[in-house]
């Protein structure tokens, strides 16, 4: 009942997003806003880690299977991306240093509060 429970927070924000998504005219995915919606939950205590710990550690642990599909259609295509193969290089390259380098601040920031609330506790 505990797992029904958490899925059923999860795809509340997951309802949530869509219907965002559908009255809101930004391009914007619904699982974007979903998950914004849940997090901004989460900083205002309105949702607890505790509520969907379990359910989301299952979830995120089943998120290398959804990338299966996408990398073989890649694969069918290849003839197609070799042509702009030096453009999707560059891409890549990008976005890997840009995602390291907001990860990394995020992470720093987030460590410097935990240390601070600890000190103050």
């Amino acid at each position: 009942m505990k797992y029904l429970y958490q899925a059923g927070i999860i795809f509340l924000f997951t309802f949530l997003g869509e219907a965002l998504a559908t009255f809101i005219p930004f391009p914007i995915p619904a699982a974007i806003w979903g998950l914004l919606l849940l997090f901004l939950a989460l900083c205002v205590k309105l949702v607890r880690v505790e509520q969907i710990k379990e359910c989301s550690g299952f979830l995120a642990a089943l998120l290398p299977v959804l990338f299966v599909a996408p990398t073989v259609n890649l694969m069918e295509q290849a003839k197609a991306l070799l042509g702009s193969l030096p453009a999707v290089i560059a891409i890549l390259l990008i976005s890997t240093f840009l995602t390291f380098l907001v990860s990394g601040r995020v992470t720093q920031g987030m460590r410097s509060k935990g240390k601070e609330e600890q000190e103050n506790a």
